[in-house]
């Protein structure tokens, strides 16, 4: 209760039970547990908001004791002190408005659904740009353990300008584009996919998304009326798709409608209404990825089964089929055997390519024909060899008769 306060500055039993005990059916342990903390001098009511929930603080002494409690790398807020009038007599508080209730109501539900603790949480992060305007988040998130390992949010009742909500996608765009200290900036130019963030600030500030983009941003909207939020996400995803949409992978041909989210800035709505109105709450298919027209979970509206994992199957998909083409006009060039009609095989062709024009009437056989050839050429060759020796035996017994008969005259 006390890290919750230190880190929320001001709180209902109602957001505090959202956050710390959601499986409570009621806020009653909660509230008992505020007034025991109040007996300890500990916390205190600041004031009593219109709807009639009482607002909680940290008393000095509390907020000493959540600094000790608090690890060093959470920010705690500052302490709200007791304000008195004229007389002495403690007065109300003012200056917390629906907004920061909204803020707080937020991260109560997320955090009730899994998606950390109050721990997980940090308010008004600032990001800073080189051209002088500070970017702050209204809540930054880290739930590693819920697949999130950070996220920021910004929550709107339906008061700014959708160019107003825009303009802060540009501005985290631009953040998360600022190249780390001692970057190397041509290296950084010439990369290409995830490794374009390794040269990035804010990869040395936030963790790893352990998805494609930066880190992924998601408005919450809350108040007015269901149509007037509805016509604020659309006309939030019509005017900021530059920063969301991704684009084409370099060098992708037909084929490829994958898309390439690497620099591209993931952002998600929901509204405030629709998660507590879902049985399942923030873990619920209460968030709709820009872009995109279904309500999803938040681990589905953050995936990217588009990106990717998409474009290793189609680019594999891209060289079978250009394999196949190429391996199609191959063979429509094979040449076939002037013999018998068969196509050559592969060892037949490559004995041939090169050869002008033919070089031999061979060359336009297949192997089994050129064999068939040669065995011919072979039997033929012994044909001649042994008409030829016939011949010449006949030739030498009629010159030894031809001899015999002489040598008798002359006896």
């Amino acid at each position: 209760m006390l890290k919750a306060l230190g880190i929320f500055q001001r709180a209902t039993a109602d957001q505090l039970w959202r956050m710390l005990r959601p499986t409570d059916r009621h806020d009653r342990i909660t509230r008992d547990t505020l007034n025991a903390l109040k007996g300890s001098g500990l916390t205190r009511v600041e004031t009593r908001l219109e709807s009639g929930h009482q607002l909680w603080v940290l008393t000095e002494k509390g907020h000493k004791e959540a600094k000790l409690l608090l690890p060093k790398s959470v920010r705690i807020s500052a302490l709200r002190k007791l304000e008195f009038d004229d007389e002495g007599r403690p007065v109300d508080a003012d200056g917390y408005d629906e907004h920061a209730a909204a803020v707080t109501s937020t991260a109560a539900v997320l955090t009730g659904a899994g998606y950390g603790t109050p721990l997980s949480w940090q308010t008004e992060i600032a990001h800073r740009l080189p051209y002088g305007y500070t970017q702050y988040a209204d809540l930054t998130m880290r739930a590693p353990d819920a697949g999130v390992p950070a996220m920021l949010l910004e929550v709107d009742r339906v008061t700014e300008p959708v160019a107003d909500l825009t303009d802060k996608l540009r501005r985290y765009s631009d953040w998360f584009e600022l190249l780390a200290p001692k970057a190397d900036a041509d290296r950084a130019g010439a990369a290409r996919g995830a490794s374009v963030h390794d040269f990035r600030l804010w990869s040395r500030i936030y963790p790893a998304t352990g998805r494609e983009g930066y880190v992924p941003v998601a408005f919450v909207f809350t108040g007015k009326t269901a149509a007037q939020r509805e016509s604020r996400m659309k006309r939030l995803e019509q005017a900021a798709r530059a920063y969301f949409a991704g684009e084409a992978y370099p060098g992708s041909g037909a084929g490829i409608t994958a898309v390439d989210y690497h620099q591209a800035v993931p952002v998600v709505v929901t509204e405030l209404e629709r998660i507590t109105a879902d049985p399942a709450g923030a873990a619920g298919a209460v968030w709709r990825r820009l872009g995109r027209q279904e309500w999803q979970t938040l681990d589905e509206a953050l995936d990217n089964p588009d990106g990717d994992r998409l474009y290793g199957v189609q680019r594999e998909q891209a060289r079978r089929r250009k394999a196949e083409r190429e391996a199609a006009a191959r063979e429509a060039q094979r040449p076939v055997c002037t013999s018998c009609g068969s196509k050559f095989t592969d060892d037949r062709w490559a004995s041939v390519q090169g050869r002008p024009s033919w070089g031999s009437e061979s060359d336009g056989l297949c192997a089994s024909c050129v064999d068939a050839a040669s065995a011919r050429a072979e039997a033929e060759r012994l044909a001649r060899r042994q008409t030829e020796r016939a011949a010449a035996v006949t030739v030498a017994e009629a010159e030894t008769s031809r001899s015999l008969g002489l040598f008798r005259r002359r006896g």
